[in-house]
């Protein structure tokens, strides 16, 4: 347990110190005597970047008097960020979206706000200001009541749900059940290139396909669009595993791909990519990072009646949510996949959507490959808080080899 523990409430912190020079009272935590002070000093703003609506890249906003984090949960802490991953998402959430031939909230907007709001009780435009960033690396601050596995001065990673405030600030509020302890080997800056990708992938491959450590081995995968963050980190968990992993992308991505362990590469940029696919051996899963067309002819390079399985992350359940309403929107979403999966079952082949799913524990089983050496973070560029509008642009041109982060706090570039 850290000899200083910083507790925010009601936006003043509180410190406990083992002081014998204080004014105290005396608690006890199994054998361990603690002395509580309380501090005059109150934290009740934070520096971050904001957007107030939904735009370009001119919408973003920085200041210093973003509203600091308050646990509302005992299962909460706050973390201090270090270092913010970006991602494509990001910048989905930032933007305007057509919907019915006008602009409209960001992409996923009403599926978000029934999250952040379920009973509808605020207004339209509660969100704002919206604090973006799915990624972080940072060091715990303060834990709430039910907090078991995490202390104070833990340093820890995790990615962020996108219907939460974001990483783009000094501090953050995360749910102890999407935490996971940061890996020793990887600084904070390496650290925010990796939750929201790794989970997205977990998500994918382990909850709806179906892999994992013990049934991986020989099996043959196809990852279509495999330059990308969650392409990059699916081909490495699934060598750790001994699969034999197939990846799509352009030419100039090839290299990339190889260096984190791909057995073979298509490039999709030399001509239509199923004519090669189709010659090769079938597989037993593919994960699709492209979408559109891709399904009408990928689910014709699986293993028929063996179990294999196709599972897209490209699915139109927020576009479905936010151009007909929740309700609709779920029931043309259960309708699509429903028809889908039917269609494709009686070929032999499963057809499945992924989605990203925070998991504390899935970031578990990662940090210890990631510290085996069997993973590593594959960085594009990094920029400093100052600069977030610039990586935002680097993020937004797309074609990225590797993740863009953000260094939030000084002492996140050196540990």
């Amino acid at each position: 347990m850290a000899s200083v523990r910083h507790l925010v409430y009601s936006g003043c912190l509180f410190h406990l110190r083992k002081s014998p020079s204080m004014n105290t009272s005396v608690s006890r935590r199994g054998s361990q005597t603690r002395l509580f002070s309380t501090s005059s000093r109150c934290k009740t703003i934070m520096p971050a970047w904001v957007i107030d609506k939904y735009g370009r890249n001119d919408v973003l906003r920085f200041t210093k008097n973003a509203s600091f984090p308050i646990i509302s949960y005992p299962n909460e802490v706050i973390v201090k960020v270090f270092a913010a991953g970006l991602n494509p998402l990001d910048i989905s959430m930032r933007a305007l979206a057509i919907i019915r031939n006008s602009l409209s909230g960001g992409y996923g907007a009403a599926t978000l706000s029934m999250k952040r709001d379920p009973l509808n009780i605020k207004q339209s435009g509660s969100e704002f200001p919206l604090i973006l960033g799915r990624d972080v690396s940072g060091v715990i601050m303060e834990c709430g009541l039910d907090v078991k596995y995490f202390s104070e001065r833990d340093e820890v990673w995790a990615a962020i749900p996108p219907w939460k405030q974001g990483s783009l600030a000094e501090f953050v509020v995360i749910s102890a059940n999407e935490v996971s302890h940061k890996p020793k080997s990887l600084s904070h800056v390496e650290a925010a290139a990796l939750p929201y990708v790794a989970t997205t992938a977990w998500s994918a491959l382990v909850n709806t396909g179906g892999l994992s450590k013990d049934n991986c081995a020989k099996k043959r995968i196809l990852i279509l669009g495999g330059s990308g963050g969650v392409g990059t980190f699916a081909i490495q968990m699934l060598k750790a595993w001994g699969a034999h992993v197939t990846v799509t992308c352009s030419h100039n991505a090839k290299q990339l791909v190889k260096g984190v362990g791909a057995d073979h590469v298509v490039d999709y940029t030399a001509g239509p990519v199923e004519e090669p696919l189709s010659a090769l051996e079938k597989f037993d899963l593919i994960l699709d990072n492209v979408g559109g067309e891709t399904e009408h002819w990928a689910l014709n390079l699986l293993k028929p009646w063996s179990g294999a399985k196709y599972v897209t992350l490209v699915t139109p359940f927020l576009q479905n949510t936010d151009r007909l309403g929740i309700a609709d929107g779920m029931m043309q979403t259960a309708a699509t996949m429903a028809t889908k999966a039917l269609k494709h079952l009686v070929k032999g082949v499963h057809y499945r959507w992924g989605f990203f799913a925070p998991s504390g524990p899935a970031l578990d089983e990662i940090r210890e490959m990631v510290d085996a050496g069997q993973i590593r973070a594959v960085l594009e560029e990094t920029f400093n808080f100052s600069q977030v509008p610039q990586a935002f642009e680097k993020v937004e041109k797309g074609h990225a080899r590797g993740k863009i982060v953000v260094k939030i706090s000084k002492g996140g570039d050196d540990s």
